[in-house]
């Protein structure tokens, strides 16, 4: 369904996307889901650029519907994109983006050297 490799970074297995496919819904979370779970993933790095257009229009709902899958099977979900400009537009959005970044559930972070760094700071 998706490309995407396994990588292993700061001590997490990460499935990681590739930047160019399809466009993913909620309805392409479980196949992620089940694609991490099959390879021993905790982690599935999503570029922005792959997910839904309406993705980062909290109203549409579909970034809660997406994230809480994650969540539910305890795999942390991270979006690798750059963010300025949604953010520029919307409160909502910035405060969504900041509350998930503090916790392990959800990252929205600009580049892989910013995940690496991330990794590396949450490491015992």
């Amino acid at each position: 369904m998706t490309s995407s490799q396994i990588v292993r970074l700061e001590g997490a297995t990460l499935l990681v996307l590739a930047d160019v496919g399809p466009v993913l819904g909620t309805a392409d979370a479980a196949q992620l889901i089940g694609d991490a779970l099959g390879a021993g993933a905790d982690t599935v790095v999503v570029p922005l650029a792959r997910l839904h257009p309406e993705f980062l229009r909290l109203r549409t709902r579909i970034a809660g519907e997406f994230a809480q899958k994650f969540v539910n099977y305890r795999l942390r979900m991270v979006v690798l994109g750059d963010l300025e400009p949604a953010l520029a537009d919307s409160e909502a959005l910035r405060d969504y983006v900041r509350e998930s970044n503090r916790g392990d559930s959800v990252w929205f972070l600009a580049d892989r050297s910013a995940l690496a760094r991330r990794l590396r700071e949450r490491s015992p």
